[in-house]
């Protein structure tokens, strides 16, 4: 009886698998050093504050009201800038913060009625507090004319970064 060995055999990839390729580690801008922009509160309802800020605020005041947010999320202060904390310890599981520059755009978060400018988003900033996989995870983020959106620090870093 003859045998036939029959062998088949691969070349090596010379690409490393994914989990061997180190990720792009992601930047965020520096925290700003000016002061929040001032804010007064549109609506409220279960899970969401719609505020807005003057027409005149800079993106970097809006950024550093992002921050305070942040910051008072952190250590349960949010009643010192006239939002209320048992409010936001209360959310189902998160809340979110809708920064409007001027009060014009602002009802479209809320409105039943005609949209007070056009379908798009007009936001400038978004703090968002809670997941429903982690309570304490946070963001912040800028939205820009152009469609874009700059997140201003590592919400997967949890409480503590900065």
């Amino acid at each position: 009886m003859s045998g036939i060995v029959l062998m088949i055999g691969g070349c090596k990839s010379a690409t490393p698998p994914a989990s061997a390729v180190p990720a792009e580690k992601q930047t965020y801008p520096a925290r700003p050093s000016v002061r929040p922009a001032a804010f007064k509160l549109v609506h409220q309802d279960n899970d969401t504050f719609t505020l807005a800020t003057s027409e005149a605020a800079t993106d970097q005041e809006i950024a550093a009201l992002l921050w305070q947010f942040h910051d008072a999320a952190h250590a349960h202060t949010f009643d010192a800038l006239h939002l209320s904390q048992a409010f936001i310890d209360a959310r189902q599981p998160k809340v979110w913060f809708h920064v409007y520059r001027g009060a014009r755009c602002a009802a479209e978060k809320y409105t039943k009625g005609p949209l007070p400018c056009d379908a798009s988003y007009h936001g400038v900033g978004d703090y968002t507090l809670g997941s429903y996989a982690k309570r304490d995870w946070d963001e912040g983020v800028m939205h820009h004319p152009d469609g874009t959106e700059t997140r201003l620090w590592d919400s997967d870093a949890g409480f503590g970064s900065k």
